[in-house]
C-alpha cells in the first residue's frame, strides 16, 4: 500500500498511520461525542503508540490498513481503517472526523476507503457493522447503497457491493479527483 494516496479525492489524502499519530488518534477516540459507537480505549499514550506498533506489523502483512485522513495541505481531519478481509469482501471502520473537520472530508474519506478496496485491490464487496443508535451513519450508508444484512442487540450489518459504490461514485463525482 502506498504511504500517501492522494489521488482519489479533490479535498482529502490518506496516509498510513505512524507511531507519531498516537496523540491525535487518542484525542478522537477519548472524544465523548466521537467515541459513543467505536470501541472503548484506556486513556493512556503508551498502550495507543504499542497498538500502533502492533498494526504495522499487520500492515506488512497485508491484513490491515489504518489511515489518518489529512487536508491537502496536510491537517489531520481524521482517521478510517480497512480490516477483515474475508475473501473477496473487506470491512471499514475507525471512521471518526474531528470536530471541525470540514462536511465533504466525510464524504470524500468514504469514496476513498471504498475506491482503495474496490478497485485498487480488487475486492467486490464490503461488510460493515455499525452501532445501533448511530443513525447518522446507518442512513448515509442506505443512502450510500447499502442493503441491510443481519441485526442484532449491538449491531446491524451492511453490505455494499462493487455495482452499488460505482452508482454512488456516480453520485458524488462532484467529490473526486478527474482522473479517479
Amino acid at each position: 500500500m502506498e504511504k500517501i494516496i492522494s489521488d482519489i479525492a479533490k479535498h482529502i489524502r490518506f496516509r498510513l498511520v505512524e507511531q507519531g499519530d498516537a496523540a491525535f488518534i487518542l484525542s478522537l477516540r477519548l472524544d465523548p461525542e466521537k467515541n459513543r459507537y467505536v470501541s472503548p480505549v484506556k486513556d493512556d499514550i503508551d498502550a495507543q503508540i504499542q497498538w500502533i506498533a502492533d498494526y504495522r506489523q499487520r500492515e506488512k502483512n497485508g491484513e490491515e490498513f489504518y489511515f489518518i485522513i489529512e487536508s491537502c495541505e496536510g491537517e489531520n481531519l481524521g482517521t478510517i481503517r480497512l480490516y477483515d478481509f474475508r475473501g473477496d469482501s473487506f470491512c471499514w471502520g475507525s471512521w471518526i472526523m474531528k470536530h471541525d473537520a470540514p462536511p465533504y472530508a466525510a464524504i470524500e474519506a468514504v469514496l476513498s476507503i471504498y475506491e482503495i478496496a474496490i478497485n485498487r485491490m480488487g475486492f467486490k464487496q464490503s461488510h460493515t457493522d455499525v452501532r445501533k443508535g448511530n443513525d447518522t451513519v446507518k442512513n448515509f450508508l442506505l443512502q450510500f447503497g447499502a442493503e441491510i444484512t443481519m441485526e442484532d442487540d449491538i449491531n446491524t450489518y451492511f453490505r455494499i457491493t462493487a455495482g452499488a459504490f460505482e452508482k454512488a461514485r456516480k453520485n458524488y463525482r462532484r467529490f473526486l479527483l478527474a482522473n479517479s
